[in-house]
């Protein structure tokens, strides 16, 4: 008797970086659950990464920016590869690769499609234009697929405000972390003073840390502001930014730029890492005073550390964070309120520990990956009994 053949699942992404550090646990959870499961997205210097952990990529470009000949190109050869491999699945990411992909996959008339939307482009405070672009996009998104899964809530609720998805087609996926991985019993005090040491990090001195790309959106020009503040009234305070760069973003910036702060002195910039589960608890504050973000992946991680966070009272944020509890939300691009909260931290030590430990329990309950993949597991199931009648 022939044995069964697994079913065949392709993730597509714009970056690799998205696969490699944002879905890789994903793939590999799927692929523990015997999916034959592999990923589709730009050449980036992660994809030997990805491929050495299990995971087959199929390197095809694609800009995330809206470049329509690149764009059609991009198109073509996604529909040949889908074509020539005959997926059972597809699960898109990003709004450039949902967009690509979704369209690829419904012409070649792939079984199941899947979305999951990581937070909108667009924010109560975008310009008319850019809301109608992106609102545009994601309903064609939607209307391709078999089901959006949305990492937060608040999304849900615009996605049927704006008629981009009502409940039966749009479902709760939430944000994740490793709370094992992210977890500071990992780590001895001796192994927290080499650290500090590798990284050049004082011993006593207060950090405030933020893992963010260096891009504008992220709310470093505020945050660099605010560190004015904070250094006024503790002097050793240093700010350390883990993070790439992104030149070829509009808001891309270099990490020179801080030099016209004259914050120089009390910023330490780490660059791209591999090691965040190290470096976050060497921290006393963690802050992301993001413009946008679907859940902010960072401060899920942290506050599995047990840090306390300052953040932006935005979608996604607040939904990682709860006021008062877990860390302070403060208004986006404020940079008065942003100082006044770290401050706060600061000056607070006991209390913002309490937010620290507060945050562990809400990521244990809440975001526990293990927790959200049943949730994906259990979607696929439907969708495979349902549309392959497996």
């Amino acid at each position: 008797m022939q044995a069964k053949s697994k079913i065949k699942v392709f993730h597509i992404a714009t970056a690799d970086i998205a696969l490699k550090f944002l879905l890789l646990n994903h793939l590999l959870f799927l692929k523990n659950k015997d999916y034959d499961v592999s990923a589709i997205c730009s050449p980036g210097p992660w994809v030997f990464d990805i491929e050495q952990s299990g995971i087959k990529v199929k390197q095809i470009s694609m800009t995330r920016r809206i470049t329509p000949l690149q764009d059609f190109m991009s198109f073509v050869r996604l529909v040949k590869y889908l074509r020539e491999q005959k997926p059972d699945i597809v699960h898109t990411h990003t709004p450039k690769a949902g967009f690509l992909g979704t369209l690829a996959a419904r012409l070649v008339r792939i079984p199941i499609i899947i979305h999951t939307n990581h937070g909108f482009y667009f924010h109560e405070n975008s310009s008319w234009l850019h809301k109608q672009i992106f609102m545009c996009i994601e309903r064609i998104i939607a209307w391709n697929v078999h089901l959006v899964f949305s990492v937060n809530k608040e999304d849900m609720v615009v996605a049927g405000e704006k008629h981009i998805a009502g409940p039966n087609k749009m479902k709760y996926f939430g944000g994740w972390v490793n709370v094992d991985k992210y977890n500071t019993n990992r780590f001895s005090e001796e192994f927290l003073i080499n650290k500090k040491k590798e990284l050049g990090i004082p011993n006593g001195v207060p950090v405030i840390g933020i893992v963010a790309r260096l891009v504008r959106e992220k709310g470093y020009f505020e945050l660099f502001e605010a560190m004015k503040t904070v250094i006024a009234k503790f002097p050793n305070a240093l700010l350390v930014s883990v993070g790439f760069t992104e030149p070829e973003k509009k808001d891309g910036f270099l990490p020179e730029i801080a030099q016209k702060y004259g914050i120089w002195d009390n910023i330490l910039f780490l660059g791209k890492r591999t090691d965040v589960d190290e470096i976050l608890p060497l921290m006393n504050i963690f802050t992301l005073p993001s413009w946008r973000e679907g859940i902010g992946t960072s401060i899920l991680e942290a506050s599995a550390m047990k840090l306390p966070v300052v953040s932006t009272n935005v979608r996604g944020c607040r939904e990682a964070v709860d006021d008062g509890i877990t860390g302070k939300l403060v208004p986006h691009k404020n940079r008065k309120k942003l100082a006044e909260a770290l401050i706060w931290m600061l000056e607070h030590p006991k209390e913002a520990k309490l937010m620290g430990q507060a945050g562990r329990k809400k990521m244990e309950i809440e975001f526990d990956e293990c927790l959200v993949f049943g949730r994906l597991e259990r979607e696929y199931n439907r969708l495979v009994q349902t549309k392959l009648k497996m």
